[in-house]
């Protein structure tokens, strides 16, 4: 018998409800493949004490620094992370051994009174973290002959949401991927389709990261992976990186890449159940205010490879540099 099997693997993960219940998911799936005990040990990052906005301290790393720290200094042995919350750039000695299958990609609006988007009042105030986000929203109002306002804010879920029970916003948006996770989706008064507005790149999707050099490890998370999931935002992220944008970016980005072989989920936003062999990679960059919008797509036969799915997002952020995307992303202060 291998000694190791009765010995736990340690997994790091935010303290956030939201971390802890997807960092929960996917201990019970390793657990599982494994056969060993795994323990989540909770870890505060830099992003979860600061109280800046994050388009202010940078948004990029800022969840994700510690957890690597402690995994490069043994102290665990994977961490589960927000995979758009990770930068482009990969470090050498870790490695991401799998991306489970990714979460309904969109974004979700929380508004009083269950109304909609088109249903909000002329000038309501809409609450909102994300420099993607107010760009799409407020271009999307223009789009409806109206104006919002939309408000920085930060928080938890709770926190966030409690803002529109308490009045002190018309709405908020959230990503539909956390509101499932925590149990809570029927909160959201419209899933915003994805013509309107773009996810993060990598949005809804996991990213378990353990030390390169631990072979037999990355094996065991590679059975969690989702080879669909990985080519789409890899895509994604390579058209992020390609742009020279971080996670604070107005950047937005989505793969359509309907599961091949799995049955379809409920409320998957861009799955008709058909078999494809091309993916379309959409891509945006926007003015806060949204006056301005750069929104290109491109289409590509299905990645087979890591390489193939970077060429695809890199297609496309050239055609978007190539329109005037560069200074769009200049302007990001709140």
């Amino acid at each position: 018998m291998n000694p190791r099997l009765d010995q736990p693997l340690r997994l790091g993960t935010r303290r956030s409800k939201l971390a802890m219940s997807q960092s929960g998911h996917v201990a019970e799936a390793v657990r599982a493949i494994t056969g060993r005990p795994v323990e989540l040990v909770e870890i505060t990052t830099f992003g979860d004490v600061s109280r800046e906005h994050l388009a202010q301290i940078g948004g990029t790393g800022v969840f994700v620094t510690a957890l690597r720290e402690a995994l490069l200094r043994g102290e665990v042995d994977f961490a589960v992370h927000s995979l758009k919350d990770l930068p482009t750039a990969r470090p050498d000695d870790l490695v991401i051994a799998a991306m489970p299958r990714r979460e309904d990609a969109r974004d979700a609006l929380v508004a009083r009174d269950g109304l909609t988007f088109e249903q909000l009042p002329d000038g309501a105030r809409v609450g909102t973290g994300s420099p993607r986000r107010m760009a799409q929203l407020n271009h999307y109002a223009r789009s409806l002959g109206k104006r919002i306002e939309t408000v920085p804010i930060r928080g938890n879920v709770d926190t966030r949401i409690g803002f529109v029970r308490d009045g002190e916003l018309d709405a908020v948006v959230l990503a539909a991927a956390g509101l499932n996770r925590i149990g809570r989706s029927d909160e959201a008064t419209e899933l915003l389709s994805v013509d309107h507005v773009l996810p993060a790149p990598g949005q809804g999707a996991l990213a378990v990261e353990c030390l390169a050099s631990d072979a037999e490890l990355i094996a065991a998370l590679g059975e969690l992976d989702d080879p669909h999931t990985r080519a789409a935002v890899t895509a994604e992220r390579s058209l992020l990186a390609a742009l020279e944008a971080g996670c604070s970016a107005p950047v937005g980005a989505f793969a359509d890449l309907p599961p091949l072989s799995a049955p379809l989920e409920r409320g998957d936003p861009h799955a008709d159940g058909q078999i494809v062999n091309e993916m379309r990679l959409r891509g945006v960059v926007g003015t806060l205010d949204g006056s301005t919008l750069v929104q290109l797509s491109t289409t590509g036969p299905v990645p087979q490879s890591y390489d193939e799915a970077m060429a695809l997002g890199r297609e496309l952020a050239d055609e978007m540099l190539a329109k005037g995307a560069a200074g769009l992303m200049g302007e990001r202060s709140l």
